[in-house]
């Protein structure tokens, strides 16, 4: 990797991380022009429709596998992105992955804030869960506490339905206790993601009281809540400043008996997999993260057809 390749691509990802001084309207447009993928890579096809009355965006792969379908939760700092942002990154996924990619458009914040995004989600899961033989969560950023409360809601008999969840760059804390809110200026090396930042974010996304709960802060999850989540496979670089969060998480979910996976790579930085143009480092690791995926066994459902029960 040339070092001004990476200067370039921190450049681009800096767009996609809200800076509190700017408006959330220009942190919106900023952030779909940065995405913005006039063709889809690798022969995917895009159909946009709706899923239990939400907007979705569906990416279908030239060759995919009928057995699994991922629901993707896009990142945006939780007030910005939409499926159409997220058509390139997502079809490098449904390409490298041979599965199928659903994109929801779920209601931001702070117009809507939680749990907004959370109910959007449960209509769409509960009209896949009665299709779909097996379901991926796929989430980055911030999505990806979305992507585990909606876990969460599950009760653990419908889990099974669950094949995997898989984060990219993962908001596991955004309580003020937060390790990554507490790091001082100084000591953050991460040149993307700030204390400042998560902290805002927060604020926007929910109140105070509400941020070390674990449908907001998957931190604050009990053993109890995550047993019978399938396996987690996280993927993010080694200069995040979320890194020790992804680490405790980690020790968190293996306590509970639940399979979990970091993939941490060297020098790189938050959604490094979206600056695949300047870093040679994304396309591989998408590549990885595809042949994870494939290489995931299909467990029958047996479970009866019928609606969800939510926690």
């Amino acid at each position: 990797m040339a070092e001004n390749d990476k200067k370039k691509a921190i450049k681009k990802l800096k767009k996609l991380v809200y800076n509190p001084k700017q408006s959330i309207a220009s942190f919106r447009e900023k952030f779909e022009e940065t995405l913005e993928t006039p063709f889809l890579p690798n022969r995917v096809e895009c159909e946009s429709t709706t899923i239990g009355g939400i907007a979705c965006d569906v990416l279908t792969p030239d060759i995919y596998s009928k057995e699994r379908v991922i629901l993707y939760i896009h990142g945006g700092c939780y007030i910005a992105g939409s499926p159409k942002s997220y058509r390139g990154f997502c079809s490098s996924l449904a390409f490298s992955s041979n599965t199928k990619v659903i994109i929801p458009q779920i209601r931001l914040a702070p117009k809507h804030p939680y749990p907004a995004a959370l109910e959007d989600l449960k209509k769409v899961l509960q009209v896949l869960y009665r299709k779909d033989p097996q379901i991926l969560l796929g989430a980055d950023g911030s999505g990806a506490s979305i992507a585990l409360s909606l876990a969460f809601s599950l009760k653990c008999k419908f889990r099974t339905k669950l094949q995997q969840i898989i984060l990219f760059s993962p908001w596991f804390d955004i309580s003020a206790d937060s390790e990554a809110i507490k790091c001082s200026q100084k000591k953050n090396k991460d040149k993307l993601i700030s204390p400042e930042v998560l902290r805002r974010c927060a604020e926007l996304y929910t109140y105070g009281s509400n941020q070390n709960q674990p449908y907001v802060s998957p931190m604050y999850a009990s053993e109890e809540m995550l047993k019978g989540l399938p396996e987690v496979y996280i993927q993010l670089g080694q200069e995040e400043l979320l890194l020790f969060d992804v680490e405790v998480f980690e020790s968190k979910l293996k306590r509970a008996g639940v399979p979990c996976t970091i993939d941490i790579w060297k020098n790189m930085i938050y959604m490094f997999q979206m600056a695949d143009e300047y870093l040679e480092e994304s396309h591989l690791a998408m590549e990885i993260v595809g042949n994870h995926i494939k290489r995931t066994e299909i467990t029958e459902n047996l479970l009866p057809i019928g609606d969800l029960s939510w926690n």
